[in-house]
């Protein structure tokens, strides 16, 4: 999942999107609505969770925006009122979810998850193909009954390539659904990835690499 958190408070913004990676989200942060626009025409966003009072775009022509983009992003408005017009209002504007600082983090992460099981064609919260039990809610993986100990962007690339039901996934796609936009587009990280996650997964081998095209999952 690829999420964007906008939020002009530095500190709970890199908070947020340090907890989100822990559960092996792509996160990019901005803060102020300015640079938020500039992000959602580039990327192709999960979830967006978006503060509703930014500086320079106010968080409401955010909103619009990306709602405006015709994409899937599902869009989290955080704000500091708590009065129901003001949720009707954000609402209203084509947030699909509204939460009211200050918030439990494990909700904010409750709704992210949910929101971006909407973002896309809709799929269990448990993955299993070829004896692979990818639990996403709980963050746990395993083979054939064996708990398996993969780091937070290993079990991003396992998801990618589940998700993909036996369709080849490429280099490209992987790097932007599981790495920031910090990522460097040269860098080895997505075979060094696949590498460790293969040796994970143990035999027989089930991540086959399609020379020219990238990578496939599947007994």
């Amino acid at each position: 999942m690829r999420v964007l958190v906008v939020e002009d408070e530095q500190l709970m913004a890199d908070t947020v999107a340090e907890g989100l990676r822990r559960l092996s989200m792509a996160v990019d942060v901005c803060y102020d609505g300015g640079q938020a626009l500039e992000r959602v025409g580039v990327h192709a966003y999960d979830v967006v969770v978006l503060d509703r009072d930014l500086p320079v775009v106010h968080g409401d022509d955010v909103c619009r925006a990306v709602v405006g983009t015709g994409g899937e992003a599902r869009v989290l408005m955080l704000t500091a009122a708590a009065d129901v017009t003001d949720r009707v209002g954000g609402l209203g504007l084509g947030a699909d979810d509204y939460l009211t600082k200050p918030f439990a983090f494990a909700e904010l992460i409750a709704r992210v998850q949910a929101l971006g099981r909407r973002a896309r064609p809709a799929l269990p919260p448990v993955l299993e193909r070829a004896g692979v039990v990818l639990d996403l809610p709980r963050h746990q993986a395993a083979r054939d009954g064996r708990f398996l100990q993969l780091s937070p962007k290993e079990f991003a690339v396992l998801e990618v390539l589940m998700r993909a039901e036996g369709a080849v996934v490429s280099s490209e796609d992987l790097l932007e659904k599981a790495w920031d936009e910090h990522a460097d587009p040269f860098t080895n990280a997505v075979r060094v990835a696949v590498m460790t996650l293969r040796r994970k997964l143990g035999e027989p081998g089930l991540i086959e690499t399609v020379p020219g095209a990238g990578y496939r999952f599947g007994a």
